[in-house]
């Protein structure tokens, strides 16, 4: 298993921390010494995460921070918190994710759940902290994103899903995008010099609470998911966790790389590079994304 390497004098911000990958990210950064913002959409969740993450190291750096990814002003509200703290980011890990709500859902801000959260809110973040990022030296940008980018597809003619709502379809989409941003990140501070890497990650199969969440959305009871198979490869989220520790911490981790499990399928086993979908390489792609992003959420990514 992956040790992440001493992380003393770093701050980390982990979005959806309070569960899943998300907290074994939180859980590992803080065991190697990075102070760790847990980033989340419930305070009393995170605060549990947060008691856990200290029963295994007491000593543990942790602050508790509210957001909301489908939310763009909570987004705002969480980044100019960080930001007027005067203090760097060394590392962001852009987890937090929805999951083929069954229904489609729009925000309050007028977009579908799964672009909101997947991508439009990890962009605006992204943007918010651009400047303590860059100023942090060193800085590491994580895209948690999924295989099913492999069959995803951007529709710029329908990004929100308007004309015609299909789960999967949504949701590769988004995880497409997150790569889509962390190649386009990657491309822009290589080419400006910038002392930043961005880089993208998948976790492989793991059952989480993903799965159920995204399914019970606009449900009274909670809903099992169809994609909560037993019979396929699957891992615990130690294991899931590694490619987003390995993209956040390995010294070597190139600008652009993208890192998933090495084993049967690409669903289990240890974090290796593996090659993003021909899709997410297309030329002028990310260019596109980010000046749609811009104009969805009002915020500039400037680098």
């Amino acid at each position: 298993m992956y040790e992440v390497p001493p992380q003393g004098g770093r701050r980390a911000v982990v979005t959806g921390a309070s569960g899943g990958l998300g907290l074994e990210v939180a859980r590992r950064l803080a065991g190697a010494g990075a102070e760790v913002v847990l980033a989340v959409r419930s305070l009393e969740r995170g605060a549990r995460a947060a008691d856990l993450i200290r029963a295994d190291h007491p000593d543990a750096r942790l602050e508790v921070r509210l957001v909301d990814l489908a939310d763009l002003a909570s987004v705002r509200a969480f980044a100019e918190e960080l930001l007027e703290a005067g203090r760097p980011v060394h590392l962001l890990a852009n987890n937090a994710g929805v999951m083929r709500p069954r229904r489609r859902t729009e925000t309050v801000d007028g977009l579908e759940l799964q672009f909101a959260t997947n991508v439009a809110g990890h962009y605006a973040l992204t943007a918010l902290l651009a400047p303590r990022l860059t100023a942090a030296g060193g800085a590491r940008i994580a895209w948690m994103t999924s295989s099913a980018a492999h069959v995803g597809r951007i529709d710029f003619d329908d990004l929100q899903a308007a004309r015609r709502y299909r789960p999967f379809r949504a949701y590769a989409q988004s995880k497409l995008a997150d790569l889509v941003l962390a190649r386009w990140m990657a491309e822009r501070a290589g080419a400006r010099g910038l002392d930043l890497v961005s880089a993208a990650a998948h976790p492989g199969y793991v059952r989480t609470n993903l799965f159920s969440n995204g399914a019970s959305v606009g449900r009274a009871r909670p809903r099992r998911s169809l994609l909560e198979s037993r019979w396929l490869p699957h891992q615990e989220v130690d294991w899931g966790a590694e490619p987003m520790l390995v993209a956040l911490t390995r010294p070597e981790v190139a600008n652009g790389a993208y890192y998933g499990p090495g084993g049967p399928g690409g669903l289990v086993g240890p974090a290796t590079l593996v090659r993003a979908p021909r899709r997410a390489t297309r030329e002028g792609l990310g260019d596109r994304l980010v000046e749609a992003l811009a104009g969805l959420t009002g915020v500039e990514l400037a680098l």
